[in-house]
């Protein structure tokens, strides 16, 4: 046993100092110290945390597990009283971890911890968010074991594929690494080995930048231990389809939640910047960006600044789109955008959808948009209308208000806009946020609402063209009096301020 040391090595370019190892424990007295022994020792730069949860053990492996802690104080152990399946156990490890990156490290020996540095370097290097350690891409070794095994492993990894749009060869596996702060945002309520196709898909869902790695893999027979089944391959291939279709909710962010389900809907969130049409410019400012739905369709734009005053959002953006020469992302308020470094960059184009309607000191944000917009540049904001549809789903966006045309061509005005237009927008979708909203008290919006809005949007197109519904929202454009040197409108641009 290696000796005992929680000194974090020297830091690195990385921000990643601790890596939290949850070991579930269920009757491994044969492998448990050997197992603990390769994870201590393993061969990383990062300090080690092992979290051991003893998961009602009766032959001997909870006694085992509290000398092993004894003599070395990286060893964490939590007992359950009775044994209530691996999710449950990885989840009170979940609980319990401090460090930054978080490994399920199984307590026989198939999975060897040697491989911690292949399974690190995606993340290490800036590339992913979650690595999986694949049995199946060409590893140093891999122990022939049972075909049939196999054959099942391959069909759910199939499915979930097909399921979640991904790629992956080994859904199964064992050896998954996740950042540990997305891991505790994950709400995880399976309690066997459904573990596995409940957290990819969960992971998919997040949108997350998923490596895999070629691992070693040590399978081991029945007579050595193994404990899955048959049984276990049905429950998988259930729980792919649950976590899928029906118990779909993948972060407790709230926010994030509705976020990740609108940006499922491409063709509305193309709807809506099409009414940045004849506006949109070539030097464009997004104000309140969220995880970028509508920021991938302005990646064609000469210069892009994004800014949101959530990190957790603002990372988002980073890791999508922040390698790209054109785009400058941000941790700002749009409240203080008038005396930031932008304030004397002069956009021609200020695009604000969904977000006013969040800000309690909506007219300094506004004030910023005039100043940071060249003569004759225009403000494009979108926000939610009508007071009298305002729902649970406004409240757990965070809405302060919605609004009225009169309203909100007010507040342009007061800020020192032209307003050249102000008009609705979306009449369908009042019947969807009416319905759900008022008459069902929901709080929030799924994937599968926002997939039969998709579907549906033939019909939502049509019925704005009919004045016999009220709209969802509202579309207005200031224009910075003033004309930039050397700009002329587009003739797009003067029928719609005409």
């Amino acid at each position: 046993m290696p000796n005992p040391s929680v000194e974090p090595p020297p830091a690195a370019a990385h921000p990643y100092r601790t890596l939290s190892v949850l070991m579930p424990v269920y009757n491994e007295v044969r492998t448990l110290e050997r197992i603990v022994d390769a994870v201590l020792s393993a061969p990383i730069d990062l300090a080690i945390e092992l979290v051991v949860v003893d998961d009602g053990s009766t032959d001997g492996s909870r006694e085992l597990l509290a000398e092993l802690a004894g003599r070395d104080t990286r060893i964490r152990p939590i007992l359950h009283d009775r044994n209530c399946g691996k999710a449950e156990a990885v989840r009170t490890a979940i609980g319990e971890m401090t460090g930054d990156l978080a490994i399920v490290q199984d307590a026989d020996l198939e999975y060897s911890p040697k491989d911690y540095p292949v399974m690190l370097q995606p993340v290490l290097d800036g590339l992913a968010d979650a690595v999986f350690g694949s049995r199946f891409l060409a590893g140093r070794h891999r122990r022939v074991m049972y075909f049939w095994h196999t054959l099942v492993n391959n069909v759910l990894t199939l499915v979930c594929n097909m399921l979640n749009d991904i790629n992956l060869t080994d859904m199964e596996t064992g050896y998954k690494l996740v950042r540990a702060d997305v891991l505790r945002g994950i709400p995880l309520t399976s309690t066997g080995f459904e573990f596995e196709p409940e957290l990819t898909t969960k992971l998919a869902q997040w949108g997350l930048r998923l490596y895999e790695v070629p691992i070693s893999y040590a399978g081991r027979t029945y007579a050595e231990g193994k404990k899955i089944g048959w049984i276990d391959g049905v429950a998988a291939l259930w729980a792919l389809v649950k976590y899928r279709f029906f118990a779909t909710r993948f972060t407790t962010h709230d926010g994030f939640y509705i976020l990740q389900s609108v940006r499922s809907a491409r063709r509305f969130n193309t709807w809506m910047i099409d009414q940045c049409h004849g506006f949109l410019g070539r030097r464009v400012l997004e104000g309140g960006c969220g995880i970028g739905n509508l920021t991938e369709l302005l990646l064609d734009r000469e210069r892009l600044v994004c800014l949101d005053n959530d990190p957790f959002y603002v990372e988002v953006i980073r890791r999508r789109y922040g390698h790209l020469a054109n785009v400058d992302v941000h941790d700002m308020s749009l409240a203080s955008l008038g005396t930031s470094q932008y304030e004397h960059e002069q956009f021609d184009t200020v695009v604000c959808i969904n977000v006013l309607e969040h800000i309690e000191e909506e007219q300094d944000v506004l004030r910023g948009f005039r100043d940071v917009l060249e003569p004759g540049g225009h403000a494009i904001v979108l926000v939610p209308a009508h007071p009298w549809l305002y729902t649970g789903v406004d409240k757990a966006l965070g809405h302060c208000r919605r609004y009225t045309a009169a309203t909100l061509r007010a507040r342009m005005e007061e800020a020192g806009f032209e307003v050249v237009r102000c008009a609705g927008f979306n009449r369908f979708g009042t019947v969807g946020w009416f319905v759900s909203g008022k008459i069902f008290g929901t709080t929030t919006i799924t994937p599968g609402q926002m997939k039969l809005f998709e579907w549906l949007m033939p019909i939502a197109r049509l019925l704005e063209r009919l004045p016999i519904l009220p709209h969802l929202s509202l579309v207005a454009v200031g224009r910075k009096p003033g004309r930039a040197r050397g700009v002329v409108d587009s003739p797009v641009a003067v029928r719609k301020a005409a």
